[in-house]
């Protein structure tokens, strides 16, 4: 009887593949040579009998069969990881909050929370989009959330460890999960160089992003008018879909119609920007400590 199932290993590198958009970049993420991934992903196609991806000059995309393999593909490795952990004693029984800011991953984190409960069935989440300040000033609040991840501007002093560090105790940096490029965006069907005054889409002013953005518009003095204020970061990208003006957001944040602007139009170059999941906290619970963990795999 031949044998039926995929291998889990292939079935890692083609979600990471799917994921990042790209094997050079898929590679990095599951620490392995193009060359490698390129032939793990080369058995899967031949093992699932169809092409699972769309290569092009900007990367590559599942095919509808990919699509497909790659919602099971999920699965199996949430599955696969909680029975891991179970095993082990690291499976999650209990209430987590999470406090997280609504510029990281917008399209994914839906999926990525899904995949996080699923990992963990016995754990009761309760998910809060926070701005980053707040959840920066909110560090020592035991009340408020257990875990937190914020974004940060990048200043070139790292105050903090990579996800790939070993763990510290109370009081260690805060963990950088994902480093992106921030980009000037506007509607797709936006004009190529829009005119001046720019019409600006922004955030309120307790965002340190759209702060920043003021800041450095006025320091190269830069003619804007604010067109659109937008509650968050959905709102952000409705509101640049409608044609109302440009904005700066993290790479993430791009799609459904939000594309990035030309690099000749105008506006002074911007930084890039880091989530950072905060650290451990004096007299943190067993489970939290686990969850974040478990987390910094998913955040990644």
């Amino acid at each position: 009887m031949s044998q039926r199932g995929f291998d889990l290993a292939q079935l890692r590198t083609f979600v990471a593949v799917a994921e990042s958009g790209g094997v050079s970049a898929g590679a990095e993420r599951v620490f392995l040579s193009q060359s490698s991934v390129s032939e793990q992903l080369k058995k899967l196609e031949e093992r699932a009998g169809q092409p699972l991806f769309v290569r092009g000059r900007q990367g590559v995309s599942p095919t509808p069969a990919g699509e497909r393999l790659l919602e099971h593909a999920r699965r199996i490795i949430a599955m696969s990881e909680a029975a891991f952990d179970d095993l082990q004693g690291r499976s999650l029984d209990g209430e987590l909050r999470i406090a997280i800011t609504d510029y990281y991953r917008p399209h994914d984190i839906a999926r990525i929370l899904k995949t996080f409960s699923e990992q963990h069935p016995r754990l009761k989440l309760h998910v809060t989009v926070l701005p980053s300040a707040v959840i920066d000033s909110g560090a020592d609040d035991h009340a408020s959330f257990d875990i937190g991840l914020s974004a940060r501007l990048v200043t070139g002093q790292p105050r903090a460890r990579s996800a790939g560090a070993s763990a510290g105790g109370a009081g260690a940096a805060s963990i950088v999960v994902r480093r992106e490029k921030l980009l000037w965006a506007s509607c797709a069907d936006a004009a190529t160089r829009p005119a001046a005054p720019y019409q600006l889409v922004l955030l309120p002013s307790t965002c340190q992003l759209q702060r920043f953005v003021v800041k450095l518009l006025d320091e190269h003095k830069v003619p804007y008018v604010v067109s659109h204020s937008a509650s968050g970061v959905a709102g952000l990208q409705l509101a640049l879909k409608a044609g109302l003006g440009i904005s700066c957001l993290n790479e993430s944040s791009l799609g459904g119609g939000v594309v990035a602007c030309a690099a000749n139009i105008g506006l002074p170059p911007l930084p890039a920007i880091e989530f950072h999941l905060l650290p451990r906290r004096p007299g943190e619970s067993e489970l939290v400590s686990n969850a974040r963990d478990a987390l910094v795999r998913l955040f990644a």
